[in-house]
């Protein structure tokens, strides 16, 4: 078995990032450190495989899931669309696909990353549902293509696939306008993520536009998951604090445990309150009644952040690009 680019990498004494260098053909090395590292690649059986795959159009794209709180990603069904809808593309275009699951607290994430520059992967798609900006660039000084997926920072040069989330919760919002006559609540998560500062501005965005006062509605903050939400939701109904009419829910989990609180206590859906969320999860459908709801078409998602990966595996592009996916409303019985 031939010698391995960490095993060179500890014979010659030299940084992971310059064995990658070399053996790739990147600018960054001496002539003469990458003369030696190729001699003695070849000289100990190094496996240039990996190497002629990536200039054949072949090789691995990794999707790295990155776990922060795991507050959001703790609800797999969702994930799994965005990870089914790239592997589909990866496979339709000949590239491998591996999944690679990073937990901040517990995970060394500069290993993880060095390890990456000296394995065989091509191309990145990072899904940053949790991600903060500065470990992104973390990410994008690795030596490959790097696609954020499901997030987006002002501060960090990438290019990036998200939803639309401002124009989904607008959507929300003046459709609850339009059916009640009355200003919504927001029912906003206790975990501070980017999607959600978006789906804030688009539902203050919608508030104003119907001239309504954006400091008169009616906020709960509640933890995003359906049993956190019903919890929070109970102890702000026993506490009095003031009712809204209707709510905008910053996602489908915290949406439910809402409606479970607010039933438990007497309350009609959507006779008395009335509620929509955001993400068309399954659990939407069964509930009772079932549940106004954004979509999100997350295999698409998936899809696209895989095709624009692998076009600028073979053509590199001088900019980032932004792509937003619409959304649309799924009209149930909640509102």
């Amino acid at each position: 078995m031939g010698i391995t680019a960490k095993e060179l990498a500890k014979r010659l004494n030299l940084s992971a990032t310059a064995i990658s260098m070399a053996l790739n053909n990147k600018p960054g090395v001496s002539k003469e450190t990458r003369q030696l590292i190729l001699k003695e690649a070849e000289m100990a059986g190094y496996d240039f495989t990996n190497l002629s795959l990536k200039k054949n159009k072949s090789g691995e794209i990794f999707c790295i899931i990155y776990r922060a709180h795991n507050a959001i990603l703790n609800y797999t069904p969702i994930f799994s669309e965005l990870t089914d809808g790239i592997e589909q593309e990866c496979r339709r275009n000949d590239y491998r696909l591996k999944t690679l699951q990073i937990y901040e607290k517990t995970d060394d994430v500069q290993k993880y990353i060095e390890d990456l520059r000296i394995s065989g992967c091509v191309g990145i798609i990072l899904l940053g549902t949790e991600i903060a900006a500065a470990v992104c660039k973390k990410f994008l000084q690795l030596p490959v293509p790097v696609i954020l997926l499901d997030s987006y920072f002002d501060s960090v040069n990438c290019s990036c696939i998200l939803i639309n989330n401002a124009q989904g919760a607008y959507l929300a919002t003046n459709y609850l306008i339009d059916r009640r006559g009355k200003q919504p609540g927001h029912l906003c998560s206790s975990y501070k993520i980017e999607n959600f500062t978006e789906r804030k501005n688009g539902f203050q965005r919608a508030i104003r536009e119907h001239g309504m006062s954006v400091g008169k509605s009616v906020s709960h903050e509640l933890s995003p998951s359906v049993e956190g939400a019903f919890s929070d939701m109970l102890e702000i109904i026993d506490r009095g604090d003031d009712l809204a009419n209707c709510y905008f829910a910053d996602n489908d989990l915290i949406a439910i445990g809402a409606m479970k609180a607010f039933k438990l206590r007497g309350y009609k859906i959507p006779e008395d309150i009335a509620i929509i969320g955001f993400d068309n999860i399954s659990e939407g459908r069964i509930v009772d009644p079932s549940l106004t709801t954004i979509d999100i078409p997350r295999n698409f998602m998936g899809q696209t952040a895989a095709r624009q990966l692998i076009y600028q595996l073979s053509n590199p592009v001088p900019h980032t690009i932004k792509i937003e996916v619409s959304t649309s409303i799924i009209k149930r019985f909640s509102v």
